[in-house]
This record gives structure tokens, sequence and C-alpha cells, in this order.
């Protein structure tokens, strides 16, 4: 299932059941009149695919729930109030994040290759409607990526340790910028921007909040404001 907010309306799109039978519905909340509407169904219906939302237009790419979802994306556009659906063979069904950076969106995908998994990255680009596959500094390091004043920061939980890291762009590379404490919130985690903030979501929700102006380095410990948890295990 997937959410994104466009305009003064949340979306509500897809998803599919514990058996895996996928649907093309989409649900609007309209903040103005604060009413819950059915809206103009998915070209396809399908499960755990990437949503965004750029150039004032909802993208709904890849996923499982039908061979046409295969390959495919589909674009609404509010002012027409009608999805268009498309295909490339960039697209591939197993996604796993997705994220916008300078109006571009950035989709992290698992594929067989051909038989062992295969982490690959791909953008689209609204402005000249084509689908690229991303360099190679867009493949690692993706967990919940999140986007704060034009800047990408994901979180790195290999070696045992969970570490957020800041992408410099004009140096196409990694640093990081600070250690999350495991008694604050545990894995697995996902990011959430609001502002100038972060919040880590962790298992059980358990969350911690942290300003990026309070960002250091790799040795500096992520203190932020820890929200407890709920009693009862959930993941994010």
């Amino acid at each position: 299932m997937g959410f994104e907010a466009l305009g003064n309306k949340l979306f509500l799109l897809g998803g599919c059941s514990e058996f895996l039978d996928s649907t093309d519905e989409v649900y609007s909340y309209d903040a103005s009149s604060k009413c819950w509407a059915q809206a103009t169904s998915l070209s396809t219906a399908r499960y755990n695919f990437a949503c965004e939302v750029s150039d004032e237009k909802l993208y709904v790419i890849g996923g499982g729930g039908s061979n046409s979802s295969d390959h495919s994306w589909e674009t609404f556009d509010p002012l027409t109030n009608c999805w268009t659906s498309q295909t490339d063979p960039k697209i591939v069904s197993e996604i796993k994040h997705s994220v916008v950076l300078d109006g571009n969106i950035y989709v992290r995908c698992t594929s067989k290759y051909p038989v062992t998994p295969h982490v690959s990255a791909v953008v689209y680009k609204p402005s000249s409607g084509t689908w690229q596959y991303a360099d190679d500094d867009m493949v690692s390091g993706w967990r919940g990526p999140v986007v704060v004043d034009g800047t990408l920061y994901v979180l790195d939980q290999s070696l045992g340790r969970t570490r957020l890291m800041m992408s410099l762009k004009e140096r196409r590379e990694w640093i990081p910028v600070g250690r999350l404490l495991p008694l604050n919130a545990r894995p697995p985690f996902q990011l959430v921007a609001v502002g100038k903030s972060i919040f880590i979501v962790g298992r059980v929700l358990s969350t911690v909040v942290v300003d990026v102006g309070d960002l250091g380095n790799e040795d500096q410990m992520i203190v932020g404001s820890a929200l407890p948890g709920l009693l009862f295990d959930v993941n994010v």
C-alpha cells in the first residue's frame, strides 16, 4: 500500500491482503472538506510499489500484483483526474526504496541476475520523461532515504551498528554524520523528514527525533528526543 500527499489531498493507493491479492483501488482524503472519497483507480492492481510526487503529479512505480505491473509505472494528473500507464525494462517488480531529489525520482530495486539478487538504482527525470540507471554511489547504503534542504540522508546498518549517512552530491560519496544508540530505538528502521528534523522510527514505533543542524561525524552519538514505542510488536 502506498500513500502520498498531492495538493490538499492525501492519497491511499493499492496494496494487498495476506494472500497477496492486490487491488487497484485508490482513496483520497480532502483536507478542506475533511472527507474520504474513492478516487480514480490505478490502471493495474499492484502492491510493494514505489509511490512519489514530483512535478505536481503522482507516480506509482513497479511492484507486484499482475504481469502487467512488471516494468511499468503510472502517472496521475490531478488536472485530468486520469492515470497514464507506461513501461520501461529498467523498472522491476522488487522495489526497495524511493526518494525525490532535485525533482527527479530515484528508485532502488532488486532483481535476480540471473539467480543471485542484483541491486540497482534507476532515476526518472520528469523534464525528459525518461528512466536511466543511476550512478553506483546511489545504489549502496539505502535504508529509508529522506531529503532535507536538498541533501539526501540514509541509514547504514552494516557491521552491527546504525549510522546516519549524508550524501555529498558534488563529491559523489557518503559521509557518516552520527551513530544511533541501540537503547533509543530498535531496528528495522524507517526515516521520515519533517522540516529540518529527521524522525528515525523503529520497531514498536520507537522513535528518535534529531535536527540536522545537530549532526556531526561518525563518532558522535545521535542525541535527540526519544519517543517511547508501543507495547505490542509492530514493524515500519
